[in-house]
């Protein structure tokens, strides 16, 4: 994870100023709900990125929400398409930053993206990330 920019500059609107603000991502969570009887089960699957997801603060907005902690910042995120932006309901990126004011300098804490599925396209996922996990793994070892 790595922040380039002041990304407490952006507001609750997204705007096309914010581009240089790069946030990078190494974790990515992938979470879907299923009926588990009479209730909704949350099931998740934690992906460590080869190369990192790049997000620039142009395809961000902060959420009018309160946040739990001090520090925590909580965003809606943005597809480009084309020209327009348009608000990803599936997507959540919560960040967790500290200001030192005797190094004037910006530190990012913690990273949370997570993209939610519908439970067959998770459960496709899920296959076949084990599977190239899987894969990976016995070739590592054999070589």
């Amino acid at each position: 994870m790595k922040l380039t920019g002041d990304i407490r500059k952006i507001g609750t609107k997204r705007e096309d100023k914010f581009q240089d603000i790069v946030l990078e991502i190494n974790r990515l969570e992938y979470i879907t709900h299923k009926k588990d009887g009479n209730y909704f089960q949350a099931f998740d699957l934690e992906v460590e990125l080869e190369k990192p997801l790049i997000i620039t603060g142009d395809r961000l907005a902060k959420k009018n929400i309160k946040p739990s902690e001090e520090g925590e910042i909580l965003f809606d995120v943005y597809d480009k398409a084309g020209d327009a932006y348009v608000l990803n309901k599936n997507l959540e990126l919560e960040i967790i930053v500290a200001y030192d004011s005797d190094e004037d300098l910006l530190i990012l804490s913690s990273v949370y993206y997570a993209e939610m599925l519908p439970p067959k396209e998770f459960e496709a996922f899920k296959k076949e990330y084990e599977k190239t996990k899987a894969f990976k793994n016995r070739k590592g070892k054999n070589r």
